[in-house]
């Protein structure tokens, strides 16, 4: 039963939530969207921990109990947008694979994902400590798109087992960030032909300056 002061009911003070309860992994969730939509609309500069609890609709203790500073959840968030690559469909044939994945990637660069990428980087720059976090947590080679194509293509022989897992790997994704960091988007269509058919396609086949470590460990 509600409170009254006179004719008028009193609303019970301190409850302010506007949904249901959430825990684990779907206020997780909830927290990494809302600091992404943050990094979105006000850059790494002008995101507060306050800011992000506020849009998650939570309070600034839960997010200091997951990430100490406003960097290891910036990290997070965008690690787990990183994550959401899209699985694109098995042509059968490793150049159009990875045509196809290079191509996803630049559409996702010309959008607002490309402006938050931009953004943070120059935050490496500026912030010794959230550089350390990008050496340290953010890791190029690893689960995406690309790795999927490249394993696909050591499953029916047309590169070699130690490939996906080289620093060749990466190459091409990296070609297409520094021309997008230099030149903006959208990144035209022939430099990403350039950059499959040029450098990484060769370079892929390319055998290896010292021979990679024999998984057995024989001489």
């Amino acid at each position: 039963m509600l409170a009254t002061n006179g004719d008028q009911p009193v609303e019970p003070a301190g409850d302010h939530r506007k949904g249901p309860r959430r825990r684990g992994e779907k206020l997780e969730n909830a927290i990494l969207a809302a600091a992404l939509d943050e990094l979105s609309e006000v850059g790494y500069a002008g995101l507060t921990m306050e800011r992000v609890a506020t849009r998650a609709r939570t309070g600034k203790a839960v997010l200091y109990r997951r990430w100490p500073s406003r960097a290891e959840l910036v990290i997070d968030a965008w690690t787990a947008l990183r994550h959401r690559d899209v699985d694109l469909p098995d042509t059968g044939d490793l150049r159009t694979d990875i045509i196809a994945v290079m191509r996803h990637l630049s559409d996702s660069m010309a959008g607002p994902h490309g402006d938050m990428f931009r953004g943070l980087l120059t935050e490496i720059v500026r912030d010794p400590e959230f550089a350390r976090l990008v050496r340290e947590r953010v890791h190029t080679v690893g689960p995406g798109a690309v790795q999927r194509a490249l394993q696909r293509a050591v499953e029916r022989g047309e590169i070699e087992s130690w490939i996906p897992s080289s620093r060749r790997a990466t190459v091409a994704v990296d070609l297409l960030r520094n021309h997008y960091l230099l030149h903006g988007a959208p990144i035209p269509d022939s430099v990403v032909i350039g950059i499959v058919d040029d450098v990484y396609l060769p370079l892929l086949l390319a055998p290896p300056l010292d021979p990679p470590p024999d998984p057995a460990g024989n001489e």
